[in-house]
């Protein structure tokens, strides 16, 4: 999102975290927006009619309580009539919105486990990239969603939170243009970002100790100004050294950077 949808985001973030302090009221606000995003994407007529900046914020707040008044709790009512009057750039910005704010509902449903949500979204996500029947069954159309939601139950429910669950779940059965992978990754930094953290895509050859997980995150820290959650992938082709991705910045200082860089010098 970029221009008056970034600034309208920030304010719909604000009240966002007004009506989510209780774990109980985030879980039905991160469900129930999940479900306005559902509608929105379906029904574009409805988008454009409710991010219409020309037409007066009282018509807008009035679409939205026909749509929704006694459908949703208060908390989401008031959430998406505020959205409402906001000035989005697209209309498309308000539906993409919307899904980013369910996402931190749900974070800020997960209390104080926003270190295990993280880390069971990265990781299911590289274990699902990694299994191809897997990936198959939730992407194939001919398949119900109930059924998708048995298969996921089946293998994550003892494994991960209910937050998790809820996300991975939602990530998969409602892809948005997006493949499982990069769903879970988007997912994983709205979680850190409700936590006020940044996430670091750490490649490295061999498993990292505890201690240099720790002296990593403290190092990234004090550059960023940030908590930073790390999320460690095992990658032979690194050859050695670490390569570091937070958000569009890579800092990579691999062996196998090095020696591609050199091949290129020599073919040039």
């Amino acid at each position: 999102m970029r221009g008056a949808s970034r600034v309208a985001f920030a304010e719909a973030r604000d009240r966002l975290s007004e009506v989510v302090r209780d774990q109980g009221v985030a879980a039905t606000v991160g469900d129930e927006l999940f479900a306005v995003v559902g509608l929105l994407d379906r029904e574009p007529s409805l988008r454009r009619a409710l991010s219409d900046y020309t037409s007066a914020p009282g018509a807008r707040t009035g679409l939205a309580r026909d749509l929704l008044g006694g459908r949703v709790s208060s908390a989401t009512f008031d959430l998406v009539s505020y959205m409402a009057t906001l000035r989005w750039s697209v209309p498309r910005d308000l539906a993409d919105a919307s899904e980013e704010l369910a996402v931190q509902a749900m974070a800020a449903a997960a209390g104080g486990n926003l270190d295990d949500v993280e880390d069971e979204l990265f990781r299911f996500g590289r274990i699902a990239s990694a299994e191809p029947e897997l990936l198959a069954a939730l992407s194939d159309q001919r398949l119900p969603d109930e059924a998708k939601r048995e298969l996921l139950d089946q293998l994550l429910a003892d494994k991960v939170t209910s937050v998790s669950l809820r996300l991975i779940t939602q990530a998969a059965l409602y892809p948005r243009g997006r493949n499982l992978e990069s769903n879970l990754a988007e997912y994983a930094r709205l979680v850190s970002a409700w936590g006020q953290r940044l996430i670091a895509v750490v490649r490295v050859a061999v498993e990292f100790s505890a201690r240099q997980r720790q002296r990593l995150a403290g190092a990234l820290s004090a550059i960023y100004g940030h908590d930073i959650q790390l999320n460690v992938v095992i990658d032979p082709r690194v050859v050695g050294g670490v390569s570091i991705q937070i958000g569009e910045e890579l800092i990579d200082g691999t062996l196998s950077s090095r020696l591609a860089a050199l091949r290129r010098y020599w073919a040039a």
